[in-house]
């Protein structure tokens, strides 16, 4: 038994693998840095060493819903920080030991401002990095997020229910544009509270960048708004996190349903479109994807 979640929380703004990834994600095997070991008394410090955002500019690049009102300039656009956590879970972890671990995640959110949305899970389908669960939450902006790294309530969780019960975390942050209204930014809505959340971690080859990897991102982007009844939203960006910097960007996309997630990765489309646009410039890429269900929800 697994519990999924996926919630949008009350605005601050006032206070101011597939079952296997269908080609071209059939991800071959690669190392990824391994963190720290893991030393309680360390922790604070290892969250601002290892959690530091780069400081240089970083692109943005627009999500399906700004890319679908770029005719339209009555429409405002509002960016948000989206952030990606992959986990490897241990192989004795138990269910009661996993609904905890996850259950602390998603209730951080009640514990500070800005958190936007939150969405987490097991990973469907496996990968080949073997990563076993991930979690999604959007910030307000990238103070918000730095709060959340130093956040006690987040810091205790780390040292209580992640640290014993993975092998490894991995973080990846960036900045993108949603629609400046409540639905898009908040996640909220019917339609957020079903389907599937695919997550992808890039990285372009430094040739490549602020160049073809931009088409590459633009071309993607472009794509998710010609399929409004498979995908919900995109967003696409630079990573910042310097933890995880052998990633150059990131992509999260929502879809609204598996069937919509295995139509979309399996389209000639998408499939042409990536050995376009990607494939001669991505040195590696990391792919999981996981089901989304209403609070409270479980699945046998």
């Amino acid at each position: 038994m697994q519990i999924l979640h996926t919630q949008s929380i009350p605005s601050p703004f006032t206070n101011t693998t597939l079952i296997s990834s269908p080609k071209p994600f059939n991800l071959s095997s690669f190392s990824i840095k391994k963190n720290p070991k893991w030393k309680v008394a360390a922790l604070g410090r290892f969250l601002k060493v290892n959690h530091g955002l780069r400081t240089k500019k970083s692109n943005v690049i627009c999500s399906t819903a700004e890319q679908r009102s770029f005719g339209n300039d009555a429409k405002r656009k509002r960016k948000v920080v989206e952030h990606v956590c992959l986990l490897k879970g241990k192989e004795d972890l138990s269910e009661e030991q996993e609904k905890d671990m996850l259950d602390y995640l998603y209730t951080t959110q009640y514990q500070m401002r800005g958190v936007l949305s939150v969405s987490l899970g097991l990973v469907s389908g496996g990968n080949d990095d073997k990563y076993s669960h991930a979690i999604y939450m959007r910030f307000q902006k990238k103070e918000d997020l730095l709060k959340f790294y130093e956040n006690q309530f987040y810091v205790g969780v780390l040292k209580d229910h992640i640290v014993p019960n993975c092998h490894e975390i991995i973080n990846a942050d960036f900045e993108s544009k949603v629609e400046d209204d409540i639905l898009s930014i908040f996640r909220k809505g019917e339609e957020f509270n079903y389907g599937v959340e695919l997550v992808i971690l890039i990285e372009f080859g430094k040739s490549s960048l602020d160049g073809p990897s931009e088409d590459a991102l633009l071309a993607l982007s472009k794509l998710t708004m010609d399929f409004p009844s498979l995908i919900v939203q995109a967003t696409t960006g630079s990573n910042f996190n310097i933890s995880s910097a052998e990633y150059t960007h990131g992509v999260v996309i929502r879809f609204r349903s598996l069937e919509a997630f295995q139509m979309f990765m399996n389209s000639s489309e998408y499939n042409n479109m990536w050995r376009s646009k990607f494939q001669p410039i991505v040195q590696k890429h990391l792919s999981v994807h996981f089901s989304i269900d209403p609070v409270g929800s479980e699945l046998m």
